[in-house]
């Protein structure tokens, strides 16, 4: 694998900053909105960790803040409807199923399965070495790149979504940044060099425990080609990008953001909850809602 290329320089460091100040919109206010009925202050943003147990929970309605709505989670069973955007007291799903491990990860001795003191949630304990096992979301970064007015999009080589189109993306590795991470994915998947601009989208899909950070990003130079994961690179005019034929709901997402976003004239910075509705197969990409949509 060819190395991350370095971008940071001393105008870079403004996109991990909390504004998530976009580069090419210095002068745009920066301030988060809940699109909702109801505002939410950036500061209680932190009150968003959720003291519920593991199974499907949901966030109550009412007058309250979100940090005071957050304390009355519970545990719930929740239908999920069609796709839309909308983010107003919506349920939020389960942090995904739980997979019994039966071995311990740094001993390979048995494992039990307890809530241990001090937690909430059932864990894979080791019976020899006492080791607690703790799964994390995968975090998956990527690029969406724009060269003269238009998308790249590779379209995959391997399972899942075969022969289905995504923007250039993958999982993050250790010992990279996001930002480096997406330059990688960029280069493997599309043979293309980029420069990070900023960052676009962070979507969050509890269900799955993926978390996705797109970037946007332009070509250093006009070349790419497939890589060994991709069938064909290309080029799409907005109107012409294949929303029938995409891969994954979060890459639906982010295609339609960008396209609101371009048409009011200002590209945003974005973070949802994609909340897909249980029992829905991967291909099923419209099965979603686009819950808590924040955007500055």
């Amino acid at each position: 694998m060819l190395k991350a290329i370095q971008f940071l320089g001393s105008s870079s460091s403004g996109f991990v900053s909390i504004s998530y100040r976009l580069k090419r919109k210095p002068q745009a206010n920066c301030d988060i909105h809940f699109l909702s009925r109801k505002p939410i202050k950036a500061s209680n943003l932190s009150s968003l960790r959720s003291k519920a147990s593991s199974s499907a929970f949901r966030v109550r309605k009412g007058r309250d803040s979100i940090a005071s709505r957050m304390s009355h989670i519970h545990s719930d069973s929740n239908p999920y409807g069609a796709s839309s955007s909308s983010s107003t007291s919506t349920p939020v799903q389960p942090t995904g199923s739980i997979r019994k491990i039966n071995f311990c990860q740094s001993c390979g001795g048995r494992t039990k399965h307890e809530i241990p003191d001090g937690e909430e949630k059932m864990r894979a304990i080791c019976t020899s070495c006492g080791k607690i096992t703790y799964e994390n979301p995968k975090m998956v970064v990527g690029c969406l790149i724009e060269h003269e007015n238009k998308i790249l999009l590779c379209k995959r080589k391997i399972h899942p979504s075969f022969g289905l189109w995504t923007l250039p993306a993958g999982y993050m590795e250790n010992g990279e940044s996001a930002a480096e991470g997406a330059i990688r994915e960029t280069w493997e998947e599309a043979n293309a060099e980029v420069e990070i601009l900023s960052p676009f989208a962070h979507l969050d899909i509890p269900l799955i425990g993926q978390t996705y950070i797109i970037f946007l990003a332009k070509l250093k130079r006009p070349h790419f080609s497939p890589g060994p994961e991709s069938s064909e690179c290309q080029l799409f005019a907005l109107n012409d990008i294949p929303f029938d034929s995409l891969a994954f709901s979060s890459m639906l997402v982010t295609l339609q953001l960008y396209i609101e976003d371009t048409k009011v004239g200002r590209l945003m910075f974005h973070y949802g909850i994609i909340n897909k509705r249980p029992g829905t197969s991967p291909s099923e990409i419209n099965a979603y809602t686009l819950d808590h949509h924040l955007k500055s």
